[in-house]
């Protein structure tokens, strides 16, 4: 039977984050809200968590899971080689809604799909979402849905679709914008735009004035 915490009392809030740090360490999934949309996460260090993740999706290898961190050394931590231009945009938006795809440290024990020696990464702006992460490291996460639903934004609403798939959902109250992260490639020569999201373009030239948009 699957658990669900109201993360807005603070009397709760303490059990929660233990629970489902717990149910992280067991190989389980939580559902977690983030600044964008609620998300189901596991281990990403625990292969056959997330295969349960990606079954409880309904989603195929061939779509990887993107990764969240609690901070930023987190992410020196997954890779051999960090970009400048990655670490400048970290600087710039983390925590917050642009995910980074840099290629990882190949003695990495994880298997997230089908990535071809990349990961897509992002640190969120959510004190639900970065107190879990401080405690369990990083982990596998998607968003809470079934393929082919709308992402939810609000614990009840992955509820719906996941089920008891899911051990622990932290309800940390309605997204306040449920607008799908900014994604940019930094694995080529040149920085390059892979989905425009909540961190527009303009912004992100700012930073990194060769951005592609295309191609």
């Amino acid at each position: 039977m699957s658990l669900f915490y109201d993360c807005t009392k603070p009397s709760e809030r303490e059990d929660a984050l233990r629970s489902a740090a717990g149910a992280v360490d067991r190989g389980e999934l939580v559902v977690l809200p983030t600044d964008t949309v609620y998300g189901v996460g596991a281990d990403a260090f625990t292969p056959s968590a997330v295969g349960v993740l990606l079954a409880a999706k309904g989603r195929g290898r061939d779509m990887p899971v993107p990764v969240l961190v609690g901070s930023w050394k987190a992410l020196d931590g997954l890779v051999l080689y960090l970009p400048n231009e990655a670490r400048q945009l970290v600087e710039a938006f983390w925590p917050g809604a642009l995910t980074v795809v840099v290629r990882h440290a190949p003695s990495l024990a994880w298997d997230l799909g089908d990535t071809r020696g990349t990961v897509a990464v992002r640190m969120p702006l959510h004190p639900v979402a970065l107190e879990l992460l401080k405690q369990t490291g990083p982990m596998a996460v998607s968003s809470a849905n079934r393929t082919g639903q709308p992402p939810p934004t609000t614990a009840k609403a992955a509820e719906e679709q996941l089920g008891e798939a899911v051990a622990v959902y932290l309800d940390g109250g309605p997204c306040a914008e449920p607008v799908a992260s900014t994604i940019v490639d930094l694995t080529g020569t040149s920085p390059r735009l892979l989905r425009a999201g909540a961190v527009g373009v303009e912004q992100l030239r700012e930073v990194l004035p060769d951005l592609r948009t295309e191609g």
